[in-house]
């Protein structure tokens, strides 16, 4: 395999892409006419294209090729709370959110576990569609202890839950223990949001806690893959 040309091959496309001359979306030659634009066997194409997906510049889809990917992806901060009303404020990219569900249901048992109550117990299920610039990239499930929020529209779901809870509950949020993953997409995730072929999301768990370390809100937000980079601020202790 010559190194050169699986480099060039790779430095080209990252170029184009980080330049804006290939737009988010646009299919990739296959690799067989890259092979023979290179000059160069289908293998070093292949790992040239291995480099450009593991570097985030492009999606391999089996079958259908490889597409460039949104390289202006949006910071999603992983300490601290923040609702995505006051994210779309600072990212500043026009966004609405989408209510599917609000409804008192009876925890089903991975719930209850996720929450530390009992099966069948009522909680708040929000579920919530996030449309931003418009695509609907992420998908929010809710669920709140009954006892400490016992009253929730589909119009106070349409804003910021946050902002009822703290300003008209006056609930003092405090902390969040936070767990996050890269899961197969589900048929609730292909059915509500725009996931552009891809099999998969990433999970976001907030088991989220009161002032009094009461455990009142379990949150599964559902992320499309290529729309976000989780950031965190980390600093040495010396």
């Amino acid at each position: 395999m010559n190194k050169n040309i699986y480099l060039n091959i790779y430095n080209d496309y990252a170029q184009q892409i980080q330049r804006g001359l290939l737009s988010a979306g646009t299919k990739l030659p296959s690799e067989s006419e890259l092979a023979e634009k290179y000059t160069t066997t289908r293998e070093t194409v292949r790992k040239a294209l291995n480099l450009l997906s593991q570097n985030g510049y492009i999606h391999k889809m089996m079958g259908k090729g490889s597409f460039v990917l949104d390289i202006g992806r949006m910071d999603f901060p992983i300490t601290g709370l923040i609702s995505f009303k006051e994210m779309s404020e600072r990212i500043g990219r026009p966004s609405r959110t989408i209510v599917d569900k609000t409804s008192i249901i009876q925890a089903p048992e991975e719930i209850a576990g996720f929450l530390q109550i009992r099966v069948n117990e009522p909680v708040w299920e929000v579920i919530r569609v996030r449309e931003i610039e418009g695509e609907k990239v992420i998908l929010d499930k809710d669920y709140f202890l009954l006892e400490a929020v016992q009253s929730l529209t589909k119009e106070i779901a349409s804003g910021s839950i946050y902002d009822y809870l703290e300003h008209t509950l006056n609930l003092v949020i405090s902390y969040a223990k936070k767990k996050i993953s890269v899961e197969e997409a589900t048929e609730e995730d292909i059915r509500l949001l725009d996931l552009k072929g891809m099999s998969h999301v990433v999970v976001v768990r907030n088991f989220v806690y009161l002032e009094d370390t009461t455990l009142f809100q379990y949150t599964e937000s559902r992320h499309r893959l290529d729309k976000f980079q989780f950031v965190d601020f980390a600093r040495r202790i010396h």
